[in-house]
């Protein structure tokens, strides 16, 4: 039982070892960092509260490696931005873009803040109302 246990911990971390030397930066400094931009704009799809670049699990691995070879393809940001949207959907973007369906979402703190300024106002001039 526990050779079997001891031979299961050494095939972890054996592939947690593997996954790790996929993630092999480009040669190119400035590539590299645009690679690095986008894995702070790209949430984990394990993870989901992580992004790229802080996740561990495997397949974040697997896509900042993909991230990596199409910024060595030439791609722009918003290019890599865009194919990772289409094929996992609006919600692998960590700050959602600004469209008609995501407004709410992006004036919802104004909406509310101008509320409850509202609220204030009438409260005080109620109280003002009272005391005079």
């Amino acid at each position: 039982m526990r050779n079997s246990a001891a031979l299961l911990l050494a095939f972890v971390l054996l592939g947690t070892a593997h996954a790790a030397s996929i993630d092999q930066p480009l040669t190119e400094a400035t590539q590299e960092k645009t690679a690095h931009a986008i894995f702070r704009e790209l949430r984990c799809v394990v993870c989901e509260g992580q992004s790229l670049a802080e996740s561990d699990a495997t397949l974040a691995v697997q896509m900042r490696a993909h991230v990596r070879e199409l910024v060595a393809a030439g791609k722009t940001e918003d290019e890599i931005l865009a194919y990772f949207s289409d094929r996992y959907g609006e919600h692998i973007l960590l700050t959602p873009r600004m469209e008609g369906k995501t407004a709410l979402l992006w004036l919802a703190p104004l909406l509310l803040l101008g509320g409850g300024a509202v609220a204030v106002w009438r409260t005080t001039r109620q109280r003002n109302g009272e005391n005079s």
